[in-house]
């Protein structure tokens, strides 16, 4: 599931029992929780019920290999938003995810900035009509950005949302990314759209907003 999602350009912190599970759900804001139910130390529901009681709304999806009309009654009851039986294919657990993420936060499936768009569903890119072809974590930076047109985003808050918990911030990954994805978006283009902001980070942006 991680390597699935982590190659569909998605963020993923993995916990490989229930106790750190809850512990990296408390701490962090998350956009999705992906909770297998049969957990170890501690199991899948008490963790998002104890989530729950603590006040994190974070969309869950279960997965587990109970699945009878009791078990999703009761996972759905105690918090969780979605539930999927094993064994299932990748393009359904992705497709689950998605639907989450669309529900959590009602995203536009079609974000345009001056004549760069982006369509969500598709994944498709253009600027001026033309095509951009965009691997999956640059795709994963543009969304980012296209969320948040005009604010100025931190290297911290992008490794924060576009790579992981684990992410090692002495490397210049992010750097390295960001001028691939700026080659692509704006290079022959005018105006360019992505900006360096000295010190601080990178904002997305029309050229008359800064003007």
């Amino acid at each position: 599931m991680r390597r699935s999602l982590a190659e569909t350009g998605y963020a993923v912190d993995c916990a490989y029992d229930g106790e750190e599970g809850l512990a990296l759900a408390s701490t962090t804001d998350y956009d999705v929780i992906v909770a297998d139910l049969m957990l170890p130390k501690c199991d899948g529901l008490t963790v998002v019920k104890t989530l729950r009681q603590r006040g994190k709304m974070t969309p869950v999806l279960a997965v587990t290999a109970k699945g009878t009309v009791h078990d999703r009654v009761t996972g759905l009851n105690t918090g969780c938003d979605d539930y999927l039986v094993k064994p299932f294919a990748v393009a359904e657990f992705i497709a689950r995810v998605r639907s989450l993420l669309r529900r959590g936060v009602p995203q536009p499936p079609r974000f345009q900035v001056g004549d760069l768009v982006v369509d969500a569903i598709t994944r498709r890119v253009t600027r001026a009509g033309k095509l951009i072809e965009l691997t999956p974590k640059e795709f994963a930076l543009l969304e980012y950005f296209m969320h948040n047109v005009g604010h100025v985003l931190t290297k911290t808050m992008i490794e924060q949302h576009v790579w992981n918990y684990s992410f090692d911030s002495g490397t210049n990954l992010v750097e390295v990314h960001m001028s691939h994805l700026r080659n692509k978006v704006d290079r022959g283009f005018e105006p360019p759209l992505i900006q360096t902001v000295r010190g601080v980070g990178y904002v997305l942006q029309e050229a008359s907003a800064s003007a």
